[in-house]
């Protein structure tokens, strides 16, 4: 034989194959008898990891905002004396507002009311009402003369104090409506109280 190279088994030899070496100890041994068992448990381990991970760093969603305060959401506007009514009427004045709720949800009004003490308020629809978002109420409010010598005689910005409550909050809120308003309000208690002191 010459040459260089691995030596090959001759004529009617075999190669005998060994068994792997046994491991050694308890563990070991546990691994070996579990080992399938071990690595699906592994997998699965590890799958449920990755799954966590993903849902707990998923994009969320910002929650819906609040729904606004019932003064932010709502327009009331002096429209006219009302129909039937040229200035005073029995020692009192009536005129309509529009109630407007421009967003968010409904909202009560729950009071009306004027800071003089010569006169009261009554409306129509009588309080409490609602009103629902995106919608107008026309109010018929009368304003009675109770004292002449308490009620002013000329006022500048005259305003009603309105209580509004929506699923947020509930607020008192003072609307100015305006300088006809103030104009009408004042011819209507100089006609009222000069019928007064006849």
């Amino acid at each position: 034989m010459s040459g260089i190279g691995p030596v090959e088994p001759g004529e009617d030899t075999h190669v005998r194959d060994t068994p792997p070496p046994r491991p050694r100890g308890r563990l070991a041994l546990r691994y070996e008898r579990h080992r399938r068992t071990v690595i699906a448990s592994g997998a699965v381990l590890v799958v449920l990891a990755g799954g966590g991970y993903l849902y707990a760093s998923r994009p969320q969603s910002r929650p819906a905002p609040p729904a606004p305060y019932p003064s932010q959401a709502v327009d009331l506007v002096y429209l006219a004396p009302a129909a039937g009514s040229p200035g005073a009427t029995a020692g009192g004045y009536r005129f309509t507002v529009l109630l407007s709720v421009r967003s968010g949800p409904p909202v009560t009004v729950t009071r009306l009311a004027q800071p003089y003490d010569g006169l009261s308020v009554t409306s129509s629809p009588a309080v409490p009402f609602q009103t629902k978002s995106h919608s107008t109420r026309k109010i018929i409010v009368t304003l009675r003369v109770t004292e002449c010598e308490k009620a002013p005689r000329n006022p500048g910005l005259p305003f009603l104090d309105v209580t509004l409550r929506n699923a947020r909050a509930i607020e008192a809120h003072s609307f100015i409506l305006g300088a006809r308003y103030a104009r009408d309000l004042s011819q209507a208690l100089v006609v009222a109280c000069s019928n007064d002191s006849r």
